[in-house]
């Protein structure tokens, strides 16, 4: 049998990549110290990764496809195939960003200021590419960790990765530039792409997790109407798709299925029940495959 050997990122994006492949279809299992998680499918052979070092491991061919930060693809400058974006980070659906930021109390208000200064980050590579295109001539040294405790004492500044911005604010640090914008991505071996079977079986799991993504903010919606209230609840459906409309046994009216955006459904539930509609029903999507 075929395998597909593929990178599970280890840290802070482990814990929602297995809730992303879950709702995938794939079960995946990660036992104490083991660096080797085993997944329901016989095709695949899991390799539990730090992100940083990922796209090292795809661009070289020990990992077939693995799950990454498109910060650290351009940090490693890897030479890999990315498959698909997949906009879901550690504590929401949204894009995360690698921000310059320094102390509060300090008089540095822009990237300019920075010359001459020092700035302390673990993507040191796309800050140096940032300074350089801003003109701005600063030493950029590697933080093994604690980055935001080192300004001011050690760093006049420093590059950290932020969802929202919550821990900067924590530790008296402000934002003043964005050096990157950053999304989960699934990435390929060029080699592994080339092989049908193996690129079948990545574009296989690039739309399941792509639809696994797509399907967390949003729900289902069933309910019955009469026909005399059809046009007026229709009027009040925004979805995704033209709704499904079918009509009930003994022309008792129609029965409606559809699908939208989590938040629309809880504005516009209320406004059904009032147009006619009855029995409504919200149910949670496990994957929506456009």
């Amino acid at each position: 049998m075929e395998k597909l050997v593929l990178g599970i990122p280890k840290g802070s994006l482990q814990d929602s990549t297995v809730d992303m492949m879950a709702k995938a279809g794939y079960r995946v299992y990660i036992s104490g110290r083991s660096y080797y998680p085993s997944i329901d499918d016989d095709e695949l052979l899991g390799r539990l990764v730090r992100p940083q070092d990922m796209p090292r491991y795809v661009a070289s061919g020990i990992i077939d496809a693995g799950l990454t930060g498109k910060d650290w693809v351009s940090e490693n400058g890897a030479d890999v195939n990315e498959v698909v974006s997949l906009v879901y980070a550690k504590q929401q659906l949204t894009k995360v960003r690698w921000v310059l930021a320094v102390p509060e109390d300090s008089g540095i208000s822009t990237v300019n200021d920075l010359n001459g200064k020092k700035i302390s980050t673990e993507l040191v590579n796309v800050t140096r590419e940032f300074l350089k295109e801003k003109g701005v001539d600063a030493e950029v040294e590697f933080s093994h960790g604690a980055t935001e405790a080192k300004a001011p004492e050690l760093v006049d500044a420093i590059v950290e990765l932020t969802e929202t911005g919550s821990s900067l604010r924590a530790n008296k640090l402000k934002i003043i530039d964005t050096v990157m914008e950053s999304t989960t991505v699934f990435i390929a071996n060029h080699d592994s792409w080339k092989d049908e079977w193996k690129r079948k079986k990545i574009e296989n799991l690039a739309m399941l997790f792509e639809g696994a993504v797509l399907a967390n903010n949003m729900v289902g919606l069933k309910m019955n109407v009469a026909k005399k209230d059809l046009d007026a609840v229709l009027k009040n459906l925004k979805a995704l798709r033209t709704p499904t409309v079918s009509p009930l046994s003994e022309d008792a009216g129609f029965d409606i299925d559809t699908v939208m955006d989590e938040k629309l459904a809880r504005k516009i539930i209320p406004d059904l029940k009032r147009a006619g509609a009855e029995g409504i029903i919200e149910y949670p999507l496990n994957k929506v495959v456009i």
